[in-house]
């Protein structure tokens, strides 16, 4: 994610919201909150990936206009300025 790293690094705790439409169980939310470390001096790069990564995610292409998504983000910064 725009130099930040990811792997063993990104967790997402996800809740599916799920209502009777109709008399067919449908799912018609998903909360995202992702928690992640990002090195010290990078929230701001980090917010924005995170307002943009929407338009280029799978996932969310297949589902936005079927399913309300949102997403929120815990970041703790630590240790140093991260080096690209």
């Amino acid at each position: 994610m725009r130099g930040i790293p990811t792997s063993d690094n990104l967790v997402a705790h996800v809740e599916g919201i799920i209502e009777d439409i109709d008399s067919v169980i449908r799912i018609t939310a998903i909360k995202l909150n992702y928690q992640f470390k990002i090195p010290s001096g990078t929230r701001e790069k980090a917010q924005r990936a995170l307002d943009s990564y929407a338009d280029s995610c799978p996932a969310y292409s297949s589902v936005k206009g079927c399913i309300k998504c949102t997403w929120e983000a815990e970041m703790e910064e630590t240790g140093g300025q991260h080096e690209s």
